[in-house]
C-alpha cells in the first residue's frame, strides 16, 4: 500500500444553468490527508456567476470541512455517497435561499 499512487475516482464538471456549474473531484490516496481518517482527497465546488459559493473539501491540516458563502464549518465525513448527498442538499439550499431554480 505504501507504493500506491493517488488514483482518480471521480472528476465531473456539469453546467446546472446559465452562470452555474458544479465540479466534483475525488482521489483515493495511499495514506489519509493530514487531519482525516479516510483514504480520500476531495473537493466539491458549486460556482455561481464565477464565484465559488459552496465547497466541500479536506485540505491538508484542516480535515473535512465545508464552505457556505463566507462561513466555514467542519463536518463528519461518513463516506463518499453521503458526501455527494450532502453536497447536493447544500446546492439546493443555496439555490432556494437565493431564489434560483
Amino acid at each position: 500500500m505504501h507504493n500506491m499512487k493517488a488514483r482518480s475516482i471521480l472528476n465531473r464538471r456539469e453546467v446546472v444553468a446559465e452562470g452555474r456549474f458544479f465540479h466534483v473531484v475525488v482521489w483515493r490516496v495511499p495514506t489519509p490527508v493530514l487531519g482525516c481518517t479516510h483514504p480520500y482527497k476531495y473537493r466539491l465546488a458549486y460556482v455561481v456567476d464565477d464565484v465559488c459559493v459552496l465547497r466541500f473539501d479536506n485540505e491538508r491540516g484542516r480535515g473535512d470541512h465545508w464552505h457556505y458563502g463566507a462561513d466555514v464549518q467542519p463536518f463528519a465525513f461518513q463516506g463518499l455517497e453521503q458526501l455527494l448527498v450532502d453536497f447536493e442538499k447544500a446546492m439546493k439550499r443555496w439555490n432556494d435561499e437565493h431564489g434560483l431554480d
